[in-house]
């Protein structure tokens, strides 16, 4: 799916902030209102969305129920109280569980952790330690290698690294987006900032037989 912006919005809405414009979409009917919030946020919808179904026809199915929901509930559902694409994530997460679900993908592996452990590890793994590890590995690695590596990992760790590296989420907006506990959230971020690791590791060992070979 292409995602292209319009032509046809006025420099002004450009200008204000996500609370006005959608105080204008609501009170006045103003399309160029939800035109400029769709312009502003739909490849980063669409791509969490992509990124967890790894189909372009059913993401794009998925991207367009979403905004189908999103235009039809804005008016009883949406509080203004709080930030207008946190409540389109949600919306969006939830269609794309979903489909996942339907589809017999979906496999809620934390607690595995938990029961094999029997202890709570994450109480003593702070929020800032797993940022900076993302940061770092962001900063490090190909940022085409890294799309890649993500979409490999399993569900679960992709759904938080994609929330956590597109829309820079705190991790108790993630756990309560995605219906777990802050310390499953920090869990998946940790499992799968190793994954990815290992991944790149791989990769690299890759790379270097092959230019020895040659």
């Amino acid at each position: 799916m292409k995602l292209t912006k319009s032509k046809h919005i006025s420099s002004k809405y450009e200008q204000l902030d996500d609370r006005d414009l959608v105080r204008f979409y609501r009170q006045n009917g103003d399309e160029q209102a939800f035109a400029e919030l769709m312009n502003r946020h739909q490849n980063k919808i669409y791509s969490y969305i992509y990124s967890m179904i790894g189909s372009a026809g059913k993401a794009d199915d998925i991207f367009q129920e979403t905004f189908t929901k999103v235009i039809t509930k804005m008016d009883d559902t949406y509080n203004e109280q709080g930030k207008w694409i946190a409540w389109v994530m949600r919306i969006a997460h939830n269609a794309t569980i979903d489909h996942i679900r339907k589809q017999k993908r979906f496999v809620d592996v934390s607690s595995n952790y938990d029961k094999e452990s029997n202890t709570d590890f994450y109480d003593r793994l702070e929020d800032e330690d797993v940022v900076s590890a993302q940061e770092q590995l962001e900063i490090e690695e190909d940022k085409g290698s890294l799309m890649k590596h993500i979409g490999n990992l399993p569900d679960e760790q992709r759904q938080v690294v994609m929330l956590r590296h597109y829309y820079e989420m705190p991790f108790k907006e993630i756990a309560e987006l995605t219906d777990v506990s802050i310390n499953t959230a920090l869990g998946r971020m940790r499992y799968a900032l190793i994954n990815l690791r290992k991944m790149f590791e791989e990769e690299k060992q890759k790379e270097s037989s092959n230019n020895y070979a040659k």
